[in-house]
């Protein structure tokens, strides 16, 4: 694989809901591993793009499509559970940030854990209204705060595992 597909690989891959940065860091790094001109502050970059590309197309049509497949026979249940998951949510998380709802989406969106990330903090600021310009700072310092969280425990383990492999 060339440098260039190898590029693209962890930008593609960073768009992809739930695996996002979380999944294409570790890529950048394996690619690092295998390909001294990889350079890793450029795959970074390019994880941040992707991962962040989705996001206003999410924030302004996610919610109004669940709305409009609430009612449908076959989607319908599924899109309406996502609305009241979202609203039970959000309205939870408001209640207790209070304030502090920046602070808290930027958390949300910055602990790598499953179902956590840019595309499930968006949709949850969709839901409860943020305005566009305070949920896109809070997701892209969530995004960072994520990428070096991730990134120091893809070097503490690929140090890890190249010392033990030589």
């Amino acid at each position: 694989m060339t440098t260039i597909q190898q590029y693209l690989t962890v930008f593609f891959i960073s768009m992809v809901p739930l695996v996002e940065l979380r999944g294409a860091i570790p890529f950048a790094y394996g690619f690092k591993a295998a390909n001294p001109e990889f350079n890793l502050l450029l795959g970074y970059v390019l994880i941040a793009i992707g991962n962040m590309i989705p996001v206003p197309i999410i924030f302004f049509f996610a919610r109004k499509v669940l709305e409009w497949g609430a009612d449908k026979p076959v989607i319908g249940r599924f899109f309406t559970f996502c609305l009241e998951k979202g609203h039970k949510g959000g309205e939870k998380l408001q209640s207790k940030a209070g304030r502090g709802l920046f602070v808290a989406l930027m958390l949300f969106v910055g602990i790598p854990l499953p179902g956590t990330g840019a595309w499930t903090g968006t949709l949850a600021a969709s839901i409860l209204d943020m305005k566009f310009k305070d949920s896109i700072i809070a997701v892209i310092c969530g995004v960072a705060l994520a990428g070096v969280i991730v990134g120091v425990i893809c070097t503490l383990g690929f140090g890890a595992w190249l010392g033990i492999t030589g």
